[in-house]
């Protein structure tokens, strides 16, 4: 059964940084598309970052730079490192993996999901 499970979320102030992680069971993160994705109130899901099977990564315009996505083999795990953290940043962050399709396309792609981890930034 597949499960993933977010943790490293909470509030920190503008310019601080806060490492996110998602424990994955069920399956190998070795041979997977996985990514992480947020929404804010109000606002559309949006993606973040994803990294594919070759461990390729892509990120959204707004985070380049600033966060890294990885995959951490020892702990089966995805990790999110986010730096120089801005308000706008504000959302609840969600750990996916596409196990279907391995195309590491849109959202709708990825049919595995957590239940998300809050990250709040304060000006």
């Amino acid at each position: 059964q597949v499960q993933l499970v977010e943790s490293g979320g909470g509030s920190v102030q503008a310019g601080g940084s806060l490492r996110l992680s998602c424990a994955a069971s069920g399956y190998s993160v070795s041979g997977s598309c996985m990514g992480w994705f947020r929404q804010a109130p109000g606002k559309e899901r949006e993606g973040v970052a994803r990294i594919n099977l070759y461990g390729g990564r892509s990120y959204a315009d707004s985070v380049k730079g600033r966060f890294t996505i990885a995959k951490d083999f020892a702990k089966n795990a995805l990790v999110l490192e986010m730096n120089s953290l801005k308000p706008e940043d504000t959302a609840m962050y969600y750990c996916a993996a596409d196990l279907d399709t391995k195309r590491c396309g849109p959202a709708s792609d990825f049919n595995y999901w957590g239940q998300g981890t809050q990250v709040t930034v304060s000006s």
